[in-house]
């Protein structure tokens, strides 16, 4: 009995022993017992750093910007996404920036037209994409679908759309006055006063919407100018023209003697040698200028055999030499002619009866030029009276 207690307490030691239980494991004192679990330490005292009210205080700032830059980052994205993503536009449509109008102007009015769907967005993303930069004035030509990106470096870029402002050749000021004033895309009054004749470059001009007429005015101006300086420069040696002006005085004869590019420099060939031989040059468009003026002849009225002899400033059958101002505005090509005509003999010319001119050195060659077109303009015109009973026959 004593060697088994001895025994079973050097195996558990003993229940109540003090000494037993501060150096060996604990010994249940029943199967229970022993399938119960040890308890959990106490947890740890929290310190008073932890306490502390700047650490609270820390803390919350800190959760306080995370979650603002969360937000911050969606905002951004939302942003970007809805900047550079396709536009709600179902078509293309056209877009005025008025000169001055600020950034949120512009934005507001691409709303406004449902170009773009915020225009709060539209402007923080134009500033970012700016810099110092600007948005140009002009009439934009918006594509179908285009973002808001786009349509900022569009009118970023300043490429707006151009309208074609054009000129014929061989018009006089006063006509293209009445073409500048017909333009509806131009803009404000011509100056009272009409420009010299001969000063403006027929040529077709490109501008945008809100030019004014003034403005289209000053670049015919300033690009005949230019060009005749050039071409003046560039004249044969020999010409009987001690002036640019009178260059272009005959080269308006050229040009209402001719529209075929092929004929101008040979028609300016047979003015020099009328004028180098002290010939008068003899120009129907001269007897119009000098009766009608820069209006222009009424297209239902011939020219009669009085106003041949009727006596004007510009009547070259009357007077000799150049008439005293241009009688038209002269193309480039007219003016490239006159400085540097055809080396011919030619002293006359008349229409062919196709479009262009039969050239001859003699009278008498010239004469029978002139017959042959008569008789063309008499089988014409008979054709024409043929043509005009037949069908009146037929109406009865």
């Amino acid at each position: 009995m004593n060697d088994r207690d001895n025994t079973t307490n050097g195996v558990f030691g003993r229940a109540g022993d003090k000494t037993g239980a501060a150096s060996g494991p604990i010994v249940p004192v029943s199967p229970s017992q022993a399938l119960k679990p040890e308890k959990a330490p106490p947890p740890p005292r929290r310190s008073r750093r932890a306490r502390n009210q700047v650490v609270v205080f820390l803390n919350f700032i800190l959760s306080l910007v995370i979650f603002i830059a969360i937000i911050g980052v969606g905002v951004f994205w939302y942003g970007k996404t809805e900047f550079e993503g396709p536009g709600p536009l179902d078509q293309t449509t056209d877009f005025m920036v008025r000169e001055g109008a600020g950034l949120n102007q512009i934005a507001a009015g691409l709303e406004r037209q449902g170009i773009i769907t915020n225009q709060r967005v539209f402007s923080l993303g134009a500033k970012g994409i700016l810099g110092e930069d600007t948005l140009k004035a002009g009439e934009y030509e918006i594509k179908a679908r285009a973002s808001m990106r786009d349509i900022v470096e569009l009118m970023q870029s300043g490429k707006s759309i151009l309208h074609a402002f054009t000129v014929p050749e061989g018009q006089t000021v006063e006509q293209v006055f009445n073409r500048l004033r017909e333009a509806p895309v131009l803009e404000g009054d011509l100056p009272d006063e009409l420009p010299p004749e001969g000063s403006l470059l027929p040529e077709t001009y490109k501008f945008s919407r809100g030019t004014t007429r003034i403005e289209i005015l000053e670049q015919m101006t300033k690009a005949q100018t230019r060009a005749l300086e050039q071409i003046w420069d560039r004249r044969a040696s020999g010409l009987p023209l001690e002036t640019a002006e009178e260059l272009v005085i005959l080269a308006s004869i050229v040009e209402k003697e001719t529209a075929r590019a092929d004929e101008r420099p040979r028609v300016a060939g047979v003015f020099i040698n009328r004028l180098n031989k002290g010939m008068r040059l003899q120009s129907d468009p001269t007897i119009i200028y000098g009766i009608f003026g820069g209006a222009g002849k009424p297209s239902d009225r011939p020219i009669y055999r009085s106003d041949i002899d009727k006596p004007t400033p510009y009547n070259t059958y009357t007077i000799d030499g150049l008439p005293p101002t241009p009688i038209a505005n002269p193309g480039r090509e007219a003016m490239e002619a006159v400085a540097n005509p055809s080396r011919t003999s030619d002293l006359y010319f008349v229409a062919d009866g196709t479009g262009g001119h039969a050239f001859a050195q003699t009278l008498d060659e010239h004469n029978s030029n002139v017959a042959r077109w008569r008789r063309l303009e008499a089988e014409r015109e008979k054709a024409a009276e043929a043509e005009a009973a037949e069908q009146n026959s037929q109406g009865d």
